[in-house]
Formats: structure tokens, sequence, C-alpha cells
């Protein structure tokens, strides 16, 4: 699995760099701004990008817009944005056109390097990884529209988790229940949301884009 990196701060750039690396994942180009990453993904796409949100030269949101070409130009790169602050409105840029294939994560919120590698391996191979902060902000944002409000409170839980990137087992843990029942609550979930039956990973980030849109 071949990844490409964008963080100016250079202890950080390493140490992503070493993490991901003895992880079994090839750091193929790791730079400190988003024009050279640009480049080297527009010559040699890799699987994931990862970049940071603010990059030189003005570190406002040359990252952010450097993810959104990615995702534009090449949609068959995964892009993991890390970010020190919660940033929703770029974040909902992000994530606008589709959840597959794409992650959010808060820098200080990183505190198991198993769960970030997992994140950045779902983040490459199509899935998604937001971290649950953005989840619980985007809940409390609540329209008179809803179009969740069909959901039971147990099943909302079940999408919240879904939308961090969990799988049925994930679910099935962080809730305490039988394997069975969170297959059970991600099944109603697809029915009452009216997503047709399609991959199951299609499904999951159908569902959590609506989700997030809510």
């Amino acid at each position: 699995m071949r990844v490409a990196i964008a963080e100016d701060s250079v202890l950080l750039r390493e140490g992503l760099t070493r993490i991901l690396t003895g992880a079994g994942l090839e750091v193929v180009a790791a730079y400190d701004n988003a024009d050279d990453l640009l480049r080297y993904v527009r010559s040699f796409p890799p699987q994931v990008a990862i970049l940071d949100i603010r990059l030189p030269p003005t570190h406002n949101d040359e990252g952010m817009r450097a993810a959104l070409r990615i995702r534009a130009q090449h949609p068959g790169v995964g892009v993991l944005v890390l970010s020190q602050y919660l940033e929703l409105g770029l974040a909902m840029q992000l994530l606008s056109e589709s959840a597959e294939g794409v992650g959010y994560l808060l820098k200080d919120r990183i505190s198991d390097v198993e769960d970030f590698v997992a994140a950045v391996r779902r983040v490459a191979t199509g899935g998604s990884a937001i971290d649950p902060k953005i989840v619980s902000t985007l809940l409390k944002r609540r329209r008179g529209d809803d179009p969740l409000a069909v959901l039971t409170p147990r099943e909302r839980e079940a999408l919240e988790l879904m939308a961090t990137g969990a799988s049925n087992q994930g679910i099935a843990d962080a809730l305490t229940i039988t394997l069975r029942a969170a297959e059970k609550y991600v099944s109603g979930i697809f029915t009452k949301l009216g997503i047709p039956s399609t991959r199951s990973e299609s499904r999951r980030v159908l569902a959590v884009l609506l989700y997030l849109r809510a």
C-alpha cells in the first residue's frame, strides 16, 4: 500500500513515516507543502494521500484545497486529512459528494497507533474514517426535515459508529450487543433510509453520507 504525505511539521512528518513504514505500508513521498504532493500524485498516484489541513505558504487551507483537487482529479486515491482543530465547514466540503475513500481526523485525538494505521488502510481501500467528535457535532445540527427522524435512538447510535468507520463487529463491541443484533440494526438503517441493495460497503457509504448531510 503506497502512501504520500504532506505535513509541514518535520517531527510529525517523520513520525508518520516511521509509524506507517513500521506497519508495513510504503511511504513513497513526504513533503512539507501541498504543491509538491499534488505534482507527485499526478505522476505516481498512491493508494492514499495524508495531508495536514493547513500548509505553507499561508497555513490557511492549502491542505484542504489540495485534498479536494485530489478527490476531483484522482478519484482512485484515498484522502485522509489531519487537523489540529475541528473545522466543520471544511469537513463538509470534503464530504459533500461522497464519504467513500475519505477521512478527517483531529491530531490531538489520535491516541492509538493501531487505530490510526487501520484508518489509513480503510481510507485507502474506499472506506471512511471520521473523528467521532466531528460526527457528534454534526449530530447536534438538527433540521426540521431531518431524514434520520425515522431511526430509533439505538439505530442512530449504530449509524454514528458506522460514520466513524466501525464495522458491524465494531458496532457490536461499542454497544455491547451481539454481532447478530448489530447486523439487524445496520440492515434496519438501510431499509428505513431507502438505501438500495448494492455492495455492502457502498450501502454503508451512502448511509454515512446521508447522516453527515442531515
